[in-house]
């Protein structure tokens, strides 16, 4: 058994080469600019809830808690946060208020690391498990079919033979984009008429893709939520046909979610990990948002990891996520 590896990621690596280290710093310059105004947003509240304050009191933790709800984190991981810094305020006793930032980013890291968010150093396909399955879900309008375009561009330019499905068989718009991002990343699509079986789209894009040797496939599902017993019945018959072309699919359901949202993101992974059993998230969008908090909530609230962020419109701008890079731009003072 070999393995084929993609997305090495080198920067803890003390000896960067210049390539490397040019990628570095073009995905620090990525979060930096897409989470620009999340991090004026959560910036600004933080300088207001510490005001005329030296040292890190009650008072500073009460307003401190609203600056963190209302930046979308959510009360439950606020609450979470606010009860590790009263633990880091309890045993360092008298916390300058001008450490707050510091230990912030420490803690939402710290949170982050724990549900494996922004852990994967490389994304690895087993040469015995080939080709790598992903099912892609989320409601219409959040990105999916964009952020399924982009990742097809991202494996194609690791080297990846590449297909795609248009599976959401009920919008004729979904099938058109899917088919335009294959013209853009030069990788084929799989598709069949206007209200055909999802499933069936999902068997043929299977079955050809291991018939041409393909290392990756990604799979467009429907985005309906108003009939929630149909969405997990129709998600299990795409799971279940899939199968039996490859037996180890779906080695990935990723949920795509649409930062600029806010608490409507956690109702969608909500109901979303009811239909079908979630193992990634990728989050859309957050460039055009101050909600850049929902990252941290709807990782910590539902124990899974986030894959991916929406970084901006460009075709490069969806990136892998990393969890330092992530805390590092949304307090960078």
């Amino acid at each position: 058994m070999g393995i084929f590896s993609i997305f090495s990621r080198s920067k803890k690596n003390t000896s960067l080469s210049n390539e490397e280290a040019a990628q570095l710093a073009e995905s620090k310059a990525v979060y930096d600019k897409g989470l620009a105004r999340s991090k004026e947003s959560v910036l600004g509240k933080l300088a207001r809830a510490v005001a005329g304050k030296s040292k890190v009191d009650d008072e500073v933790l009460d307003n401190l808690e609203e600056a963190l709800i209302t930046s979308d984190v959510g009360i439950e991981t606020t609450l979470k946060i606010i009860k590790r810094i009263e633990t880091r305020v309890a045993r360092d006793k008298y916390l300058n208020t001008n450490e707050l930032n510091h230990i912030l980013k420490e803690e939402i890291a710290a949170l982050l690391t724990e549900n494996k968010s922004g852990e994967a150093e490389e994304f690895v396909i087993e040469t015995d498990k080939r080709p790598y399955v992903i099912m892609v879900v989320g409601v219409n309008g959040v990105g999916k079919t964009t952020t399924i375009g982009k990742l097809a561009n991202m494996f194609k330019s690791a080297g990846l033979k590449v297909y795609l499905g248009a599976a959401d068989t009920f919008r004729a718009a979904a099938v058109e984009q899917l088919v335009e991002w294959g013209r853009r990343a030069n990788v084929p699509v799989i598709k069949q008429n206007m209200g055909a079986d999802p499933a069936s789209v999902a068997f043929d894009t299977v079955k050809s893709a291991v018939a041409n040797d393909a290392d990756v496939v990604i799979i467009d599902t429907a985005g309906r939520l108003h009939n929630k017993i149909g969405l997990m019945n129709e998600l299990t018959k795409i799971k279940n046909v899939m199968k039996k072309v490859v037996d180890h699919a779906p080695d990935e359901v990723l949920l795509v979610l649409d930062g600029s949202t806010g608490q409507n993101a956690f109702e969608q992974a909500k109901q979303f990990t009811k239909a079908t059993e979630v193992t990634a998230l990728a989050i859309t969008k957050l460039d055009g948002t101050a909600k850049g908090g929902v990252v941290i909530g709807v990782s910590d609230q539902f124990q899974i990891p986030v894959k991916y962020v929406g970084l901006g419109e460009g075709i490069n701008d969806l990136q892998l996520f990393d969890k330092e890079e992530f805390v590092d731009s949304l307090f960078k003072d």
